[in-house]
């Protein structure tokens, strides 16, 4: 082996990889990071890459779920430079007759604007928000727990009591649209929840979908969805600071090749030069897991039920995104629009669920649903004053526009769609810079074929499904290999939960009860693959 050694090497300097080498970097170990790319972030990263002066965010750019993320907000990296910021409101969902129902971190704005749709659905949102604030630390901490979480789960039950625990438990497993409909009477609040569920690659019609809309909706309602003052980029760097302030290293533009395995244990890992870095405690790896099984370590190297397994494994739904540069704010006709972050276009309730069904078929829908973020209404310091810097995006099906052709379609159908609710939308296009899965994937390659959840959000590869049957947790059959990236529990979003799980499970390893803990999971890991 080479002279080269460290404690942990780190595969990936997505945030998740980031997360996972501070945590080890705070328990004192000696990290290294090898980033395959030229810059640091995976899908947390800024560039001027339509019009100077204009800062898009090329991948991610909203984050409700790191302001409520025990992980993040752990790492304190206010006192690494981060600032978040928020838009005036959080959201508003836009109707295709121009209706428009508004997410406000304001309860009485949220709720008067419920009750446009239908008196009393106002109240029915305040009673959500209360159950909301009645569970939220322990449930936050049961999500980003290494599972299972019995600690926070015994916790929650305590406050929920028997029955309400089985009432919530329900819940998760609802369709988005049959947990509106259950509880509301009018479409605005409904849609408030619907379009948040749409955040994954689930339809409002899918088992379990529920929980996504509500868990964004009430993130929202509470904490907002922030963004980090002059770009997404600037969580990734403060996460660089304050890794470089503990002593760890970060190499971009040098890949990883292959992880060394001996005697059934991760012993490094081998750059694509060649050279070799021996890790004398742990690999971890913030790469997708069928990349990292089949690419890195190898399938001579796992169980052959695992393997069986992964040829299961299933990607959530492809990405078209595209980033603007406006010479002024988006002139909508619906005034609710006009302050929100992220704005819901394009459909209404069943046009969410003939979104989801065409996808699911296999075809690219007719009408899109788009996601679309107005940055310098958030954030002032993204572009020139009097400007906005602002991008969409939708999901279409894997497989599907693969060359540029069928991107500049897609693109000009997201573009009608946002002149049909703000007309003389496309006058105020200065430059567009459009990315299809293939871009997607060639600037970011753990977003494969533009996937950028890490695998399906579905019940089925989640939780001990994640991201095949198994233990849930980031321990893999080979000894002291991690798995640290978002097709591991608790999945995708900008939250660090399967950085810091990686993390944790590395220094149980390396520990006192090391011995111990590796035994309890190569028996759980012999029980399940044989």
């Amino acid at each position: 082996m080479s002279t080269e050694a460290v404690d942990a090497v780190v595969i990936g300097a997505g945030h998740n990889g980031l997360v996972a080498a501070n945590l080890l970097a705070d328990a004192g170990w000696s990290v290294l990071v090898l980033e395959a790319t030229e810059h640091v972030g995976g899908a947390v990263r800024t560039a001027e890459v339509t019009e100077p002066g204009f800062r898009n965010d090329l991948f991610s750019a909203f984050y409700p779920l790191s302001a409520v993320s025990p992980v993040i907000r752990g790492l304190r990296l206010d006192e690494h430079g981060l600032r978040w910021r928020h838009a005036p409101d959080v959201l508003a969902h836009v109707l295709p007759d121009d209706r428009c129902a508004v997410l406000s971190r304001d309860i009485d704005r949220t709720a008067a604007s419920a009750d446009e749709f239908a008196p009393g659905d106002g109240d029915a949102w305040r009673r959500l928000f209360e159950q909301w604030r009645e569970i939220r630390e322990p449930l936050l901490n049961a999500l980003f727990t290494p599972f299972p979480p019995v600690r926070p789960a015994l916790k929650l039950l305590r406050r929920t009591g028997t029955g309400d625990a089985l009432r919530l438990a329900r819940m998760l497993t609802l369709p988005a649209r049959r947990f509106g409909d259950e509880l509301f009477d009018g479409e605005g609040a409904k849609l408030l929840l619907a379009g948040n569920s749409a955040h994954s690659d689930l339809s409002v019609d899918n088992a379990g979908s529920a929980v996504f809309g509500w868990l964004l909706a009430m993130v929202g309602q509470d904490e907002g969805f922030p963004v980090p003052e002059g770009g997404a980029g600037e969580l990734a760097a403060a996460l660089v600071r304050r890794l470089e302030s503990r002593g760890g290293r970060i190499h971009c533009g040098r890949p990883v090749r292959s992880v060394l395995v001996g005697d059934g244990r991760a012993l490094g890992v081998r750059d694509a030069a060649g050279d070799p870095v021996r890790a004398r405690k742990a690999v971890l790896a913030d790469v997708p897991a069928p990349v990292l099984y089949r690419e890195l370590v190898g399938e001579e190297w796992l169980p052959s039920r695992l393997v069986e397994d992964l040829g299961k494994f299933e990607w959530d739904s492809a990405t078209v995104k595209v980033d603007w540069a406006l010479s002024g704010p988006i002139p909508w006709t619906a005034e609710g629009a006009r302050g929100a972050g992220t704005i819901h276009l394009g459909t209404d309730l069943d046009g969410l669920s003939a979104f989801g069904g065409e996808l699911a078929r296999g075809r690219t829908p007719r009408r899109p649903f788009l996601l679309l973020g107005q940055m310098t209404t958030t954030d002032p310091t993204r572009s020139p004053a009097g400007t906005e810097a602002a991008w969409a995006y939708t999901h279409v099906p894997r497989g599907t526009v693969e060359n540029r052709a069928a991107l500049d379609r897609r693109v000009k159908r997201i573009e009608e769609l946002v002149e049909a609710n703000a007309p003389g939308f496309t006058e105020l296009i200065k430059a567009r810079y459009p990315q299809g899965p293939a871009e997607l994937a060639g600037h970011n390659p753990g977003l494969v074929g533009g996937a950028i959840n890490g695998g399906t959000t579905a019940i089925h590869q989640q939780l001990f499904f994640r991201p095949v049957p198994g233990t849930g947790r980031a321990d893999t059959p080979v000894d002291r290999l991690f798995l640290a990236g978002a097709s591991a529990h608790p999945g995708g979003a900008v939250h660090g939960g399967p950085g810091a799980n990686a993390a944790r499970a590395a220094m149980a390893r390396a520990g006192m009860l090391g011995g111990g803990y590796a035994a309890v999971i190569r028996a759980a890991h012999r029980a399940i693959y044989g």
